[in-house]
This record gives structure tokens, sequence and C-alpha cells, in this order.
């Protein structure tokens, strides 16, 4: 598989994806079109024009699957997939609704490259439990694509030792999470993606990220490290 998740679609300071278009412009290397997928956002069309600005200086054009007459089609026919980021609630909800999770699941591992920001990142995990967002809508199932056996938590936050913010913090529910899941969680920094060319997996951007799994002391993983070792995790979801 060729998947490119990023934390986020914005760093603070930058453009859409501009902290990330050297990444993006080399998984669509020899692609001159996108399918783009804008459910996590209720503005469909406004998301489709900005992600189309991003990229159209690259010769890159950009094809909403809300404008599909059948989406599911529309995939298997794609030359590479970008899912962007919104409320993780209301975008799997309509990948259920349209059937498009097993489209999705066997496009990519046949060789579609995949994009994934923020929301997105989390449908390529096995589930969006490690999702930030409220639960606005109710999907049927909190099953996602499931193509990296990890989870993911997008614009993780380092625990502040000044803060006076009497909520957990974000170590704080992935923690929480680990009591009844046995599933490695990779929180991800805004600024850096996860980068995965078939049986390799490395950390790409600046800002780095931490691992989470349950009995160990959080791992603080650098800029460009090997992290292959989580493609063969094995995880456990309670019920």
């Amino acid at each position: 598989m060729e998947l490119l998740l990023l934390s986020s679609s914005t760093k603070h300071g930058t453009g859409f994806l501009e902290h990330a278009m050297p990444a993006v412009t080399e998984l669509l290397a020899g692609r001159d079109r996108l399918l783009f997928v804008p459910f996590a956002k209720q503005d469909h069309d406004g998301y489709e024009a900005t992600v189309q600005a991003a990229v159209a200086p690259h010769g890159i054009t950009v094809e909403g699957i809300h404008r599909a007459a059948d989406p599911v089609a529309a995939v298997r026919d794609a030359q590479a997939v970008f899912i962007g980021g919104g409320n993780t609630f209301r975008l799997l909800a309509a990948l259920h609704r349209l059937g498009l999770l097993t489209a999705l699941r066997e496009a990519v591992r046949g060789g579609t490259p995949y994009m994934g920001a923020s929301a997105g990142t989390n449908m390529a995990c096995p589930s969006l439990r490690t999702s930030n967002d409220m639960p606005i809508v109710q999907p049927p199932s909190f099953e996602a694509i499931g193509l990296v056996p990890f989870q993911i938590n997008p614009h993780y936050l380092d625990p502040d030792p000044g803060s006076t913010h009497m909520g957990e913090t974000r170590e704080q529910r992935i923690a929480e999470f680990l009591e009844d899941n046995d599933v490695p969680v990779l929180g991800v920094r805004e600024g850096s993606w996860l980068r995965v060319r078939g049986e390799r997996a490395e950390l790409g951007g600046t800002t780095g990220a931490r691992l989470f799994a349950r009995g160990s002391e959080p791992r603080e993983l650098e800029p460009g490290e090997d992290v292959t070792f989580l493609l063969s995790t094995e995880p456990h979801f309670d019920s």
C-alpha cells in the first residue's frame, strides 16, 4: 500500500497542505487526478475547491466523490484518493451509508494511493475510537477502513505542566483508551505524518510523534524514524 496519513491539512503559518506538499506530490507522482472525499464537512463544494486550489499548481485535477453518480465505482476507478478532515463521526457515517468502506479498503490494498488528513487519517485505522471529535451523528459502527492495524490520534498535543485547565489531557484520554483496548496509539503532532510504502512505515514531517501502548511508558518518535514494527500489530478491542 501507498499511504500518506497527515495529522492535519494545515500547520500554523502555512496554507492548506502547504507544509506537506513535497510528500503529497511524491505520493501522487505520475497521476493527474485525485478523488476527494469531503464528507467530514458540510460544504462539500467549498471543500473540494480548497483542495483543488492547493494541488492545481502541480497539475492535479480534483474530483469530488459527492458529484459521482456511483461513488463505489468512482473509488474503483480512482488514480488516488484523499479523505479530508473535519468531523470523524459525520465522515464515517457517510462512508457506511454509501457502502464505501469495503470499496476503499480493496482499492487501497490493490495499490491505489491513499492520503488522509485528520479525520481522513482516523479512517485508515481499524476504528474511530481515538478521534478528538464530538459524536454529532451516530455511525452504525465505529469500524473504519483498517488500512493500518494500530490507532492514530491526529493533532496530538503534549501535556502543558503550567495549564490550569481541569479537563483531561490528550495523554490521559489515550491512557483511558488503553485501559479498555490493547491497541497501540500513535499520537501525531501537527506538522507530522505517517508514510507507508508497502511493507515499510516512516514518520515524516518536523514535529515528531508519541507512541502509547498498554503496559509501557509513552515513547517519543523523531521525524524520519522507521516505525515499520507498527504494521505487525495485532489489535484487540474490548466490546
